[in-house]
């Protein structure tokens, strides 16, 4: 069905068949109209074989450059030629949570940059930029409009009288789901999913969905060829039922997904979504009308709870049961980012003591946890706040701990999907406990900047903890990057060689590749069939594949 069909379709069962057929109309035109049918119709794809690093926009600073322009400066030094793609978190102008309370969509925070440095980043690597269509900030001009009522915004915003019918709303955080505003028409209650300074967005209101989709398509002319729908199961509030996941919501994902295949047929949607696997894989719909790619949120708890307990079964049995509805689609699979290590994603893959198991290696590491609200009252852990390597480094030595937290990654970059690493992963840094501490905001024990000299420094210096990382994870990229079995498309197939590896066995015929990862920190050997080289020394095995403990094994089939 093509694109303006589609749209059409989503928008009449969110709106109505006349409003929605008017936005339909309106939106359409608008694509037509611009210049953004014609830029993503002539403008490369992104790269579907290639790895994306997660940063932010002043990750790096150095003296008298704007951050925008300094990160691409240290990117292009260092990672060229095994990352692809840049995810830049972002850099609207916003009031808190480190970005995520934008307060104008369509500008660039002055101490970040401007568009021109956007833009030169996404001439260099595919571009990855939020849409945080569920919520916008309190101090941003919309929803100062709303507080004065101006026409066009009166309900811009969601308000309800009371909390009548809202027991049932999941929540991701341990706040208030409502929180009193002083406007022009007296008090309003505005729901606040997240925190008072993110008021979440009216979608109800067509007028909210026209400007969130000019939105869309202004990232998608200033160069995105990714696009990430922050937290985007929440977007659509149905009191009386959860709030999360409603069928409105998955037809809004649909009408952007059909805009983006309109103006930029190149471009991919990805959804984030921090919620229980099944849940989480629904947004790729049918394969072909929502998300391009969805977060792997169960991959690094799982991960964590593998080298941590020191046995794969549990990982095993979830990866030989991972797929996607179509060649169309892909998980992001990533194991650190700006957030905390999710525990909803887990539930009903682990048991409840193997994620107690989990918090406690968390604290144990130096970490946080963070709590949400359950339904009906109460509390419950949501998230790790932790360093990854941290947690793989407690209670080991230095370079068992970089043992393990390459093999960690070695899973990650191994499963079918596009390989995502986040800035501070990539340069082996440890967590900014301070950081954390003195903010009162756990989650930025992921989030210090860091002098681009210091960094450097640590770079020259071949053992350095962030030298021996950067290498490791390098070397493992541009061997995944160099060898088609990798490739999106190839097949994937999990091997069971018992709970001490973990191993999957990518591509087909005389192209495939075995991948091997040893996880309980024992010596091990493998009986493969058939003969075999190792991709990164060439070593032949037949048969007998021997493992270090934490080891790693990529092997190419030899005919």
């Amino acid at each position: 069905m093509p694109w303006e069909e589609r749209l059409r379709v989503e928008l009449a069962f969110v709106y109505g068949g006349e409003v929605g057929g008017r936005l339909a109309d309106a939106l359409t035109a608008l694509v037509r109209q611009s210049h953004s049918m014609a830029r993503g119709a002539d403008s490369r794809p992104a790269d579907p074989d290639g790895a994306i690093l997660i940063t932010y926009g002043d990750q790096v600073a150095r003296d008298s450059e704007r951050p925008l322009a300094a990160l691409r400066g240290f990117l292009s030094d260092h990672v060229r030629g095994f990352i692809s793609g840049v995810h830049v978190l972002p850099f609207y102008p916003w009031s808190s949570d480190d970005g995520f309370a934008v307060k104008d969509f369509f500008a660039v925070d002055e101490a970040l940059g401007t568009w021109e440095d956007v833009r030169a980043l996404g001439g260099e690597f595919d571009l990855m930029v939020d849409a945080v269509f569920n919520h916008a900030s309190a101090e941003g001009e919309w929803f100062h409009k709303f507080r004065a009522a101006e026409t066009g915004f009166e309900e811009f915003f969601v308000t309800v009288e009371d909390d009548a019918g809202l027991s049932a709303v999941v929540r991701p955080r341990a706040l208030p789901l409502l929180t009193p505003f002083e406007t022009a028409r007296g008090t309003r209650q505005v729901w606040t999913t997240f925190s008072a300074d993110q008021v979440d967005l009216n979608l109800r209101d067509p007028r909210v969905m026209k400007a969130l989709c000019e939105a869309l398509l202004f990232y998608l002319e200033q160069g995105a060829r990714l696009v990430r729908l922050d937290a985007i199961g929440f977007v659509w509030k149905e009191p009386g039922t959860t709030c999360i996941h409603l069928p409105q919501a998955h037809a809004l994902v649909r009408a952007w997904r059909a805009l983006a295949d309109g103006a930029a047929p190149g471009a991919r949607i990805v959804t984030e979504t921090n919620v229980p696997h099944a849940d989480n894989i629904s947004y790729f719909g049918d394969g072909g009308n929502e998300a391009h790619m969805v977060y792997n949120f169960a991959l690094p708890p799982l991960v964590l709870h593998t080298l941590g307990t020191g046995d794969a079964s549990a990982l095993t049995r979830w990866a030989a049961d991972l797929h996607t509805p179509s060649r169309d689609t892909a998980f992001f699979n990533f194991l650190a980012s700006h957030d905390g290590i999710g525990l909803n994603p887990v539930r009903g893959i682990l048991q409840d003591s193997e994620i107690a198991a989990l918090i406690e290696m968390a604290k144990a590491a130096g970490g946080f946890v963070s709590m949400k609200s359950l339904p009906g009252g109460g509390e419950t852990p949501y998230e790790l706040n932790v360093n990854f390597f941290d947690v793989l480094a407690t209670g080991v030595g230095e370079d068992t701990a970089l043992r393990r937290f390459t093999v960690a990654h070695a899973i990650a970059f191994a499963l079918a999907g596009v390989p995502g690493v986040y800035f501070h992963s990539l340069f082996g840094s440890r967590g900014d406990v301070e950081g954390a501490h003195t903010s009162g905001i756990p989650r930025r024990i992921n989030r210090e900047k860091l002098l681009r000299t210091a960094l450097e420094a640590d770079l020259a210096d071949s053992t350095s903890r962030r030298r021996r990382i950067l290498d490791h994870l390098a070397g493992l990229l541009r061997m995944r990057r160099a060898n088609p079995a990798f490739a999106l498309s190839s097949p994937q197939a999990v091997r069971d060689f018992g709970p001490g590896v973990f191993a999957l066995e990518r591509g087909a015929g005389s192209g495939r590749v075995v991948c091997l990862h040893e996880i309980s920190g024992r010596a091990a050997t493998v009986e493969v069939a058939g003969c075999w080289r190792g991709l990164d020394d060439g070593k032949t095995f037949v048969g007998a594949v021997p493992l270090a403990p934490y080891g790693i094994r990529w092997l190419g089939a030899l005919t």
